[in-house]
């Protein structure tokens, strides 16, 4: 019996649509980064782009547990000395939430080309308005 190994040109693209109003940032970021990646299909292949797009909507509408509300920091450094930023989670979930979620599934997927790949089919949007409507994306309601 050989090994399966799905090849990029068999593999199927389906688009989904999840709905972020109250659901736990890290709970949903890990079920959207195995979807986007294929871990949830059985033709899962490491090396090959087999994953599904996912379309968020509702992204200020998330929600973490504990302090992290008021706590949670999101840091950048320019490469100068002095360099480093620190932003809070409340200022940023308030000026652009869309970089919460996706800095949180970026975070799960792979450091190198293929991550830089499957990271372009996630798309995220704040309000429950989104230009993905042509593709007709499937309800998704992960179970969380």
């Amino acid at each position: 019996m050989k090994t399966f190994s799905l090849r990029k040109e068999d593999a199927k693209h389906d688009w989904y649509i999840v709905d972020a109003s109250d659901k736990i940032l890290g709970r949903l970021a890990t079920k959207i980064a195995d979807r986007i990646r294929g871990k949830d299909k059985p033709s899962f292949t490491p090396h090959t782009d087999g994953g599904d797009y996912v379309v968020v909507i509702n992204a200020e509408k998330i929600k973490v547990t504990g302090k992290k509300f008021d706590d949670k920091k999101y840091y950048t450094h320019s490469l100068y000395p002095g360099g480093l930023k620190a932003r809070a989670f409340k200022d940023i979930i308030k000026n652009k939430p869309e970089y919460v979620l996706e800095e949180a599934v970026k975070g799960m997927l792979p450091k190198n080309k293929l991550g830089k790949k499957i990271f372009k089919k996630l798309k995220v949007y704040k309000d429950d308005i989104h230009p993905h409507e042509s593709q007709e994306p499937k309800v998704w309601e992960p179970i969380i």
